[in-house]
This record gives structure tokens, sequence and C-alpha cells, in this order.
């Protein structure tokens, strides 16, 4: 298992190491299975019966999927460049996963975006919050 521990302080940081590429990979290949149309069609025809091709997603995994919990899938192995295709299968921008995974609308997101960004103040280390 690789050390992360000096990630964990940061707030908002889910490193896409080894391990979760390897936690995530069946997750990430569902998603990467959506570039062709003819299953992003069978998906949203029956989405439960879509994800049985995939038989090493966890129950969580499929959770995240089905619920469209966007930031749960970047906990379980998910990449956000292969969950993007999810996204793009529900014709999402990914400036609205953005701003679903920090928890604001797609507008909040962009004006936050075009006015620099997050604060430094309090987003460097999880101490820094109180």
């Amino acid at each position: 298992m690789t050390d992360t521990s000096g990630f964990d302080d940061i707030p908002g940081t889910y490193l896409f190491n080894k391990d979760r590429c390897h936690e995530g990979y069946h997750l990430n290949m569902f998603c990467m299975s959506l570039m062709k149309a003819e299953n992003r069609e069978a998906f949203r025809s029956d989405e439960a019966a879509y994800l049985d091709q995939f038989p090493l997603l966890t129950l969580e995994q499929r959770r995240c999927v089905l619920e469209r919990d966007w930031l749960g899938m970047i906990h379980v192995g998910g990449n956000i460049y292969y969950t993007s295709k999810l996204g793009a299968t529900d014709g999402l921008s990914f400036q609205y996963l953005a701003g679903a995974m920090s928890g604001m609308t797609q507008e909040e997101y962009r004006e936050m975006m075009i006015a620099g960004g997050r604060p430094i103040d309090g987003n460097r280390s999880k101490s820094e919050k109180g």
C-alpha cells in the first residue's frame, strides 16, 4: 500500500495513485465503455442491467453510478477523466461535475474560477479550518 498520508491534510484532495487505480479499475472501464454510442444507448435503457456486465464493480461503486454520486465515484477509485464519460452520457459538462463535487452549482463553480479559484487561506491544510 502506498503511503498517501501526506495528502490527507489537504482539503478536497483524493490522490489517484496505484492503489486507487486498482480499486477503481472496473468502475473506470465501465465509464470508458460509454465512449461507444451503442453502449450509451444500452446503459440509458436499463442502467442496472448494463452495470451487470461489470460484475466486479463493488456495491458502493454501483450505488455511486446509479445515484450519480460524483464525488463518491472519486472516493471509490474513479478517475475524473473516466467518470466524465458518464457525465457526458447524461449531457453534463465537466464544469457541472466539478461544481457538484465541490458542493456548488455549475454557475457558482464557474464564477469562483473566473474570480481566480478557491482562496488559499483555509484550503492548504485541514488544520487551518480551526
